[in-house]
């Protein structure tokens, strides 16, 4: 069973507008994921934890969308969160019987559908370096560089160039309206909308963005993943407020519909015995 949210090592709060690129490196954060014995997706690890550049393109993703358009998380945090859930969704799927794309269509291991998964995860909002608008595109070159430099030093140049082609699918799967082939992207997309735990979705409420967008989200106290008794994973949403509806209707549900995953996944929803008031007075 997993608890959420997952506690990477962030920056407090009020470090994270340090302006300079050497202290935003000081502050880095270590991707980790639970490799199970699976010797790719430790070096995999190794890999991305020493390269410079793409955790400078994390870095520029999030200024971007935290400092300059006043939005979430789309940086290093974000991408660990996303590539743990991912992955712990894809094993549950894989313990419940259900055959990963590269495992049915190539013939792979069950390990590189994790490495599909978590690359796939790891990349996915990199074009936001560019810019917010198409952002899912942009990322599709962006990561292509970064593939043709990671790949090769997993598998030779046929599984390299399959996995490459799997990994950007399941990127442009994330987008609003993606169709996911694979059910490799459909974890990824549904990995993305799963971020959204105490902590983590109150970004633009406390930054002061009064909606409906940010209310519900900060009436989201925290998830919890696990083997579902149905369906191969249950969701258990914990909320304060049932304003919270709003966030899983909106972004959770849109998510999934046409993932893939629908009959494999139960959404739970569980509200504190009293409502925990979120607003107090306001102008419009």
């Amino acid at each position: 069973m997993t608890e959420l949210p997952y506690e990477p090592d962030a920056p407090p709060p009020e470090e994270a507008l340090t302006r300079g690129v050497d202290d935003r490196f000081e502050r880095r954060i270590v991707m980790t994921v639970p490799d199970r014995h699976n010797p790719k997706l430790h070096q995999l690890m190794e890999d991305v934890n020493a390269d410079q550049d793409l955790y400078a393109l994390w870095l520029a993703a999030n200024v971007n969308a935290m400092e300059r358009l006043g939005m979430t998380d789309h940086g290093p945090v974000h991408v660990k969160i996303v590539m743990n859930l991912a992955v712990r969704m894809l094993r549950l799927l894989m313990e419940a019987g259900v055959q990963p794309s590269v495992v049915a269509d190539y013939d792979m291991e069950p390990g590189d559908a994790e490495v599909v998964v978590a690359l796939a995860a790891l990349l996915h909002d990199v074009g936001m370096s560019i810019h917010r608008s198409d952002h899912e595109a942009f990322s599709l070159f962006v990561a292509q560089d970064k593939l043709r430099q990671i790949l090769p030093r997993l598998y030779d140049e046929r599984r390299s160039t399959i996995v490459r082609s799997e990994v950007l699918h399941a990127i442009i799967s994330h987008r609003s309206g993606g169709k996911p082939f694979t059910l490799e992207a459909g974890v990824v997309r549904i990995a993305d909308a799963l971020d959204m735990a105490k902590g983590r979705s109150r970004i633009p409420f406390a930054a002061g963005s009064l909606s409906i967008h940010s209310v519900s989200a900060a009436a989201i106290e925290g998830l919890r993943l696990e083997r579902g008794t149905e369906c191969a994973i249950r969701v258990t949403v914990n909320m304060s407020n049932s304003a919270g509806l709003f966030q899983l209707d909106q972004l959770l549900r849109e998510k999934l519909k046409g993932s893939g995953l629908e009959r494999h996944m139960e959404i739970r929803v569980r509200l504190g015995e009293e409502e925990k008031r979120l607003l107090t007075d306001f102008t419009l």
